[in-house]
């Protein structure tokens, strides 16, 4: 059996609001081109086919199986398009920006970090702690914000690499851990690194 729609509060057939997808002629020869022509990221073309097949009258199932995507992928994709009638067919191919994705440390901000754990810590301190490491760095402008979590990374990063050779002078230490000796190499310059916590 069908159901093409939910049963309302009194048992009645309700019908299903469907995402049915109308492109103009200009917006279907577009996506022809955009598919057919040049190297682009599969999510695109897929994207734009799901468009195609819809405004051909193709169900979302049949859809599902000739581009292999999910069902939700086609209802979501058709959804937006509603939402977003307004605009460029081409943008409405393109992902989004997305919220949350850290922001990017470079070796600038590595170094820097570095330099200042490497320096004598301010008046009052015995050492770089991590917060007053991020602190500095927002004094001098190197980031607008970094918490001490980044900074924490950079540094485990920092002495992870301190056996490579573009460091210079490296000391070569025996140190016991748990009970076991094991070999560590250490920069003689970034020593107070270790006390960065």
């Amino acid at each position: 059996m069908d159901f093409c729609g939910i049963l309302s509060l009194k048992g009645e057939h309700m019908p299903r609001k469907r995402n049915e997808i109308k492109l103009t002629a200009d917006e279907q020869h577009v996506l022809e081109t955009y598919v057919s022509q040049g190297h682009k990221p599969a999510r695109e073309i897929n994207r734009a086919r799901i468009l195609l097949l819809s405004n051909d009258g193709m169900k979302g199932k049949e859809i599902a199986k000739v581009l292999g995507v999910s069902q939700t992928t086609i209802a979501n994709r058709r959804q937006k398009f509603h939402q977003k009638e307004h605009q460029d067919i081409l943008n409405f191919l393109k992902d989004e920006p997305r919220s949350g994705r850290p922001i990017k440390l470079d070796r600038k901000v590595a170094a820097h970090t570095t330099m200042i754990a490497c320096s004598t810590p301010p008046e009052g301190s015995v050492r770089w702690t991590r917060h007053l490491i991020a602190d500095k760095l927002v004094q001098l402008n190197v980031v607008n914000t970094i918490s001490h979590e980044s900074v924490r990374s950079i540094l485990k990063k920092v002495n992870s690499n301190l056996g490579s050779v573009n460091n210079g002078g490296l000391v070569k230490l025996r140190v016991i851990t748990c009970g076991i000796w094991k070999t560590s190499f250490i920069s003689m310059p970034c020593l107070m690194i270790h006390g960065a916590r």
